[in-house]
This record gives structure tokens, C-alpha cells and sequence, in this order.
């Protein structure tokens, strides 16, 4: 009875040991910083930050504060995400910009299940069929991050994005290519992806460094033929 009651408890301890071990994330928590330049001049800084809530979902917040002549522009932008394996979905997203001409803030709650958007700044509740991995316009930088992560010879990305607006819109990144960077964080080796907007002559560059899991290295844009602006990766700090 007694060696019965021993091997029944021996074979219980593993399982229950086995149902509170958590798979450990794929991008750890984080924070990255960045010189912003313009026509290649410092003129400000910003920080990439992820961090995972006792909640068990994650924050991921990009914050910019560049100050240029007499033009000052202090940006703030975080989404609330649900990561499951490698699928973010988008729960809560906030934008908030001060500085030279009109301040701008925006806040939105999303319920993918039930089909709904609040503006939260509006009260108003927008019934949505949401596309299937919808992205807001920030959580997408995560769910890149965690493709290229998965499938590093990916050539071709789309993301279907909800606007401040609540309108729904694809945007499309092309491989474009590997460098060898130096940056301001050091020499690093990446992949090149491009994003073309047309209609509004509007073109993006993202590098991504795979010794550092794909983390976001330089960001660059030009509109019109004209640089807009540049960010370069200073420092690093991981979890």
C-alpha cells in the first residue's frame, strides 16, 4: 500500500511541475536607443521598449524627442499586445505628439474576438470585421521582428494595419538586401527591408541586425526625393 502510494505521487510531482513551466518569449524585454538625424545632424534621440506586464501581455513603446532650429517635436507611442508563440494582436494603442503646430493624442481599445474598436478620446465603439493578424501601427514592428525571427529568408511582408481613423490598410515590406553597418552602437551585420508608398512618394528603409534577434538597427525615409529623417542605434540594453 504504502510503495503504491509513493509511486502514485512520483509519477503526480513531474506533470505538475511540467504545467507551470512557461515557454520563455522570443524577443526578450528591452530597451534601445537611438541618435535621430536629419541630413545626417543630430537632432534628437529616441527609444524602442518592450517589457512584459504581470497580466501576461506585453507593452512595446517608441518614444522620440527631437528639437531642430526652432522646430520641437516630442512623440509618444505604445500598443498593449497579446503575443502568443509568434502572433502579436493588438489590444490597446496610444499616440501622443507635442511640440511645433497643432499636439496630436489618440487612444484606442480593440477586441478582436468580439469585432470591435473603442476611440477611446471619441467614446465611440466602431463594429470592425478585423483581416486575419491585424496589426495597429505599431505593434506591426513587433509582429516583423518575430517573422523575420522565424523566417529569416522571408522576401515579402504585408501587415494589415488599423489606422488612428479606424480604417483598415496593408503595408508592404520587400527584402532589399544585406550591409554591414557602422553605427554609433558599433559594427553590425544586417538585412535591408523596403517600404514603397506611392501615392504618397513616400519611401522607407528598416535594417535589421540577426546577431542581435532581428532588433531594428537604422530606420531611414525620404519623401519626394527629400530625407525626412534617420535613426541609428546607440545602445542596447536586454533583460
Amino acid at each position: 500500500m504504502f510503495k503504491c502510494l509513493c509511486l502514485s505521487l512520483a509519477l503526480i510531482v513531474p506533470i505538475a511541475a511540467a504545467e507551470t513551466t512557461s515557454t520563455p518569449p522570443l524577443i526578450k524585454s528591452f530597451s534601445a536607443k537611438y541618435n535621430v538625424l536629419h541630413k545626417s545632424k543630430p537632432v534628437g534621440t529616441g527609444t524602442r521598449e518592450l517589457s512584459y506586464l504581470d497580466s501576461g501581455l506585453a507593452k512595446y513603446s517608441y518614444h522620440t524627442n527631437i528639437e531642430w532650429l526652432i522646430f520641437s517635436d516630442t512623440r509618444s507611442e505604445t500598443t498593449i499586445v497579446n503575443v502568443d508563440g509568434a502572433k502579436v494582436t493588438p489590444t490597446h494603442y496610444t499616440f501622443k505628439r507635442e511640440g511645433t503646430g497643432k499636439d496630436k493624442y489618440y487612444e484606442w481599445q480593440y477586441d478582436v474576438d468580439s469585432k470591435t474598436a473603442k476611440d477611446i478620446k471619441k467614446k465611440r465603439v466602431k463594429s470592425i470585421e478585423f483581416p486575419e493578424n491585424i496589426q495597429d501601427k505599431l505593434s506591426y514592428h513587433f509582429q516583423n521582428r518575430l517573422n523575420l525571427i522565424n523566417n529569416p529568408k522571408q522576401q515579402h511582408f504585408v501587415y494589415p494595419v488599423i489606422s488612428t481613423s479606424g480604417k483598415i490598410k496593408n503595408y508592404v515590406y520587400q527584402y532589399d538586401g544585406e550591409e554591414e553597418l557602422m553605427l554609433p552602437y558599433g559594427l553590425v551585420k544586417t538585412i535591408r527591408l523596403k517600404r514603397e508608398v506611392v501615392d504618397k512618394k513616400r519611401v522607407t528603409y528598416a535594417w535589421f541586425a540577426p546577431e542581435l534577434n532581428y532588433l531594428l538597427v537604422k530606420l531611414y525615409q525620404i519623401k519626394g526625393g527629400v530625407e525626412q529623417f534617420e535613426a541609428q542605434l546607440t545602445d542596447l540594453a536586454t533583460e
